[in-house]
This record gives C-alpha cells, structure tokens and sequence, in this order.
C-alpha cells in the first residue's frame, strides 16, 4: 500500500518555536539535517512515518495534530466562506484546505473575526427589532441570501395577493363542483394539456416530491408525500399553468433584486395558488366563520391537511370579506423558522416567536395534539395561539422523521369568535412571554437563554437569582 504524504510544515514550525528550539537543534533531535527539516517546514518535503514516532517521542507531539485537515480549521473555514459576502470566493475544497494546512493561526483568526462579526450582525438584528418596537424604522441589515430577501418580502406585507384569489375562485366556478379537488384538477391536466399524472414508488423519486416529464407529458407525485401533499403538489403545476399570468404579475410586484429570488418567490406564490384552488377563498371563508375556525372541523371539510388550514387562514384578507387577521409561525425541532407569514404581515416587533414559554416548543413533546393558549407580551399586549406539530413526508425506514411544529395567533380579544376561546377564557394564568431574550426585561424568567441588550447584566457573587443571565 503507498504510504500517504503528510505536509505539515506549518505546524511543525509551530511547535518547534513554542519549545525555543532553532532549526539546527530540532534537527539534530530528530536525527536529520537542517536543511532537510527547512524544507519540510516549507511543505516542500513530506512527513514520514519514522519522523512522526520521532516528533511524538522526542517533543511528546500529538499524531492527531499534525495529520487531517487543519486540526479542524478546514470545516470552520467552509463555514466562513460559505457566507454571502464572500461568495465565489474560493472555488472548492482544496484551497481551504491547503489555507487550513499552511497558515493554522492565521487561519483561526479568520474563524475568530468570522464569529465576532455574526455576533455583532445578531446583536444589530436585536437592536434593530427593539427600536422598531419603539416606532423607529431603520436600515440596519447584513448580507442576504435570496431565500432571506424573499422571507423577509412576504412577511412584512398582507399574505393576501388578490390577483391570484379573483382568478383562483373563477378557475373553480370553471372547473365544476366536484367533492374530489385532486380528481377535478387531474381531469383538468388530461383534458386541457394531455398531461397524465402518476404516483411513483421511493425508489423510483428518491430525492424528489414532484417532476413533470415534458417529452412523456406526465406530472410523477412522490409516494413519500401525505394525499394531502400530493394533492398540493398536483395544484401548484396546475397554477403554474392556469393562473401564470396572475402570478406574474403578483412576483413583478414584489421588486427582488436577483434571478433566483425571483425563481424562489415565484415557487411560493405557486404554493399560494394552490391553497386557493384547493380551498377558494368565498367558502373557505364562510365555512371558517361558521365552524369558529376549529381547524380540525376545516381540514375534515376540505380535504386537506392541517398545515395547508393554517397557512390558508393567514390570507382571508379580501377588503370587506375578511377573516380574522391570524398570523403563523413554523418552526423546526433546532428553533430554525420555516415561515412566517400574516393577514396584517407578520408582527415580529410585537410578537416575536422566539421565547421559549411559548406553546409551539412544547408541542414536541406532544405530537399531533392542539395546545391553545393566552399569552402575554411584556409590553402588556396578549394574544391567542393555537400551536401543533405537523409531519413532513414520510421517511423510509432508519430515517429520521422530520417534525415541524406551527403556532397560529391572533390578538386576544378575537378568540371570543373562535372554538378556542372558551378553554383560553377557563386558563388559571396566561403565558409570560416576550419577543425575544435579548429584547426581554422579565426579571427571573427560568427559560432566559441570553442577556437583554437593554440591561447591564447583575455581576453580584452574594446573591444567586433564578436565571443565568440575571440583570440589573
């Protein structure tokens, strides 16, 4: 077997000057010459195996360090160019690697610059949604990816785009009643565009949820996905075809910047669509105010799924043919947020959803059941929520299932007009909650995971309060 080259001159050199030692005398340890050894500190000769027993026996050096990728740097460094800002920067793997390899410490001082900068980036993001609380707008933002341009576009405006709705609803009328949205829709794709739609096995769509096969006219649905999913799935390629148009002229609206954040809003403003043909805005709207907005009562009613209720409750936004104004949040098991989205926008400066008491962490612990609670904002604003996990497709066996969880919300007063409000009224307490921990002043909250940004923290040995991280 050949024997693998290890270059590590640069760390070689390192531990050669933390002993003190010059070049001729690490040489004469090691039993080779000095110029031998200045030319493997100048990775122009290769470390081999004898040297390596010598380097540990001699100057007890650790194997580890002197092989693999940097000690570790090389991953750190993937991780600080694969920012925005420095994207297209470096071209592959091997050039961090032989960064990581060459210069470790100055490597580590890129890593330690790169980590103070996020810091610094979250804590401005902090600043920014405290002071927009106080009424003051500010331009604060760090580099965006197009996926955040877009997130940070839907959740500021209405989740209501009328084109699409007017030209959904008047699809519908066209299409017929029909009990079965997914049959209607496939009959549509037959009759119209001779495209045939077929379920395919996982081996068969390992890696994908939906394909349309231009050269054999047939959309395949994964098998992985819910009937629900599929249904979805096979309403967004219809959108894409009937109402393009309307969804056109919904993205021109929008004013991103780049291509792809184009390509990724119009992916979601398809999704948009679906949900309106699946659920047109006039019933869906009657059936929502007659049942109290019990999503259960909805999902059963139009054969859909829970998440697809929830995120069609936050767009019944029509001018004089309104619901009421929830807002959602979905979030993964890590804290990640999938979506945000609201009838008003998504209230972020009021609400937040990044407190830990609130009901949507602890609807992990309690798959598929419906949590309802009253919550109240520091700042003495309340709200109800109405927080459950919902399952993404299904995983194969020894995959992990992935599990996200969505919180609805609207102000408190209006859960009187919702099947949840009588169990919110019959609470013993609401929820204690606020925006965020850096935005929070509750004093001994047990869930504070940070410092407020407003507070000097509460440095005192004599007296150990409730939180870590308790302030003055």
């Amino acid at each position: 077997m050949a024997e693998r080259k290890i270059f590590a001159g640069a760390r070689v050199r390192r531990v050669r000057m933390s002993m003190g030692l010059t070049q001729s005398a690490m040489a004469d340890g090691l039993g080779i010459s000095p110029s031998y050894l200045n030319l493997i500190e100048r990775n122009q000769r290769p470390l081999t195996v004898q040297l390596l027993l010598k380097l540990s026996a001699a100057y007890k050096v650790d194997l580890d360090m002197l092989q693999g990728e940097g000690n570790g740097l090389a991953a750190q460094l993937r991780e600080v160019f694969s920012e925005p800002l420095l994207s297209g920067e470096i071209p592959g793997d091997q050039e961090i690697i032989e960064v990581a390899e060459a210069a470790p410490n100055a490597a580590l001082g890129v890593v330690k610059l790169y980590r103070a900068y996020r810091e610094q980036a979250a804590r401005l993001t902090d600043l920014a949604d405290m002071l927009a609380q106080e009424g003051h707008q500010t331009s604060v933002a760090g580099a965006r990816l197009p996926m955040d341009e877009v997130r940070e576009q839907l959740e500021r405006r209405q989740n209501f785009f009328a084109g699409i709705e007017d030209a959904a609803e008047q699809f519908v009328e066209r299409l017929g009643a029909s009990e079965d949205v997914a049959s209607g829709l496939r009959s549509w794709l037959k009759a119209e565009h001779g495209i045939a739609v077929r379920t395919l096995p996982v081996h068969a769509m390992p890696n994908l949820r939906r394909r349309y096969d231009r050269h054999t006219m047939r959309l395949f649905l994964s098998e992985r996905m819910s009937p629900f999913d599929r249904t979805r799935e096979l309403a967004m390629e219809v959108a894409l075809l009937a109402l393009g148009k309307e969804i056109s002229i919904e993205l021109d609206a929008l004013s991103l910047s780049t291509g792809e954040a184009r390509r990724i809003a119009r992916f979601e403003l398809a999704r948009y669509a679906a949900h309106a043909l699946m659920m047109p805005y006039g019933p869906f709207l009657t059936a929502s105010q007659r049942v109290q907005y019990d999503i259960d009562v909805l999902r059963s009613r139009f054969n859909v799924s829970f998440e697809q209720v929830a995120n069609r409750l936050t767009s019944l936004a029509r001018p004089g043919a309104a619901g009421i104004p929830w807002f959602l949040l979905e979030l993964d098991h890590a804290g990640n947020a999938i979506r945000r989205a609201g009838a008003q926008g998504y209230p972020k400066a009021a609400f937040g959803g990044q407190c830990p008491k609130l009901g949507i962490h602890s609807a992990f612990a309690q798959p598929g059941q419906v949590l309802a609670e009253a919550v109240e904002m520091p700042d003495g604003s309340t709200f109800l929520t109405v927080s459950r996990t919902v399952e993404a497709p299904q995983a194969a066996f020894g995959e992990r299932l992935r599990r996200t969880a969505i919180l609805l919300g609207c102000e408190l007063p209006l859960a009187a007009d919702t099947v949840y409000g009588p169990a919110v009224a019959a609470a013993s307490a609401r929820v204690l909650a606020g925006a965020a921990c850096r935005l929070c002043e509750r004093q001994g909250c047990l869930a504070r995971a940070e410092p407020p940004l407003t507070r000097p923290l509460g440095l005192d040995e004599m007296v150990a309060g409730l939180s870590a991280f308790d302030f003055q």
